[in-house]
């Protein structure tokens, strides 16, 4: 394995061939870091990786095909990146809208597996590698904060009403009590932060969407949507320089007091930080999740 120039930094971008994902991985390249970037699609890793030879030299980029709703898969990414010695940043970025509720050959409902639990796998699973680094930080790109949606404890896999917007919102408020859950009792010394961009022009979902509707989000994209260079300029610099605190949530440039907001309930963080736990040993048997 190549060795990074001796100021650089090596970042872990999940969801790194879409969106502001893709954004985080050119960026830092163009900055001189060693970036992985960890995609389902081959041909948008193909595509990234051209992309990336036009800013950095060839070793300082690689492409993970790995599909994230798939918590073997995660624990088969987490094994290859070990063979990196320090991580210095984890960005999550995975997401991705499903107009009919889908069960993934583990049994798990998809969006929640790729929105939250391979976030969860992830930042738990990398944790000697983030340890490794000097000042490490953990990304996670949610919507912290927002009042929209909740925690169903009693049907955390929506099988009894699916909706692609009700589950991306309790997705959302999912990772709020995973970033409380770090914030009270973290796995690593990364600085963990969460950050919601506001509506960005990203194409991340609108492919899933039905028409009219795709449409219409289209346009509005085009109107009033926040460029994707502007939208991801604090997860750059947040890798240069992690904030102080164990834990900050930040809502479109404003840091939020998480001691104060129901979605970062610290009861409901450890109830679902409990189940977590179940449902990852239920798929992929004991082990430091």
């Amino acid at each position: 394995m190549p060795h990074p120039e001796p100021d650089s930094k090596t970042v872990v971008v999940s969801g790194g061939t879409d969106g502001m994902g893709r954004a985080v991985v050119l960026g830092r390249l163009a900055r001189g870091d060693r970036v992985i970037a960890i995609g389902s699609t081959p041909a948008k890793g193909s595509a990234l990786a051209a992309e990336a030879a036009q800013v950095a030299p060839a070793d300082r980029f690689a492409f993970v095909q790995a599909d994230l709703s798939s918590l073997a898969a995660v624990r088969d990414v987490v094994s290859r990146l070990s063979a990196y010695p320090a991580i210095d940043a984890l960005v999550l970025c995975a997401n991705r809208q499903n107009q009919r509720r889908i069960v993934t050959a583990e049994g798990l409902e998809a969006s929640f597996a790729l929105y939250y639990l391979s976030r969860y796998l992830l930042g738990n699973g990398l944790s000697d590698q983030l340890n490794a680094a000097v000042n490490p930080v953990i990304i996670n790109v949610s919507a912290p904060g927002t009042k929209v949606g909740t925690v169903n404890f009693d049907d955390l896999q929506s099988e009894r009403k699916y909706s692609p917007i009700r589950v991306q919102a309790a997705c959302c408020r999912a990772n709020d009590l995973l970033g409380a859950a770090y914030g009270e009792h973290p796995t690593s010394k990364a600085h963990y932060v969460m950050y919601h961009p506001g509506f960005t022009a990203t194409t991340g979902g609108i492919e899933q969407m039905k028409q009219p509707v795709k449409s219409v989000v289209r346009v509005l994209a085009k109107l009033f949507a926040k460029p994707v260079d502007k939208a991801v300029a604090p997860v750059i610099g947040w890798i240069d320089a992690p904030p102080a605190a164990t834990l900050t949530a930040n809502d479109r440039g404003k840091t939020l007091d998480t001691s104060i907001l129901k979605t970062f309930d610290s009861a409901n963080a450890e109830r679902l930080s409990s189940e977590t736990r179940r449902i990852v040993e239920s798929v992929l048997g004991p082990g430091e999740w």
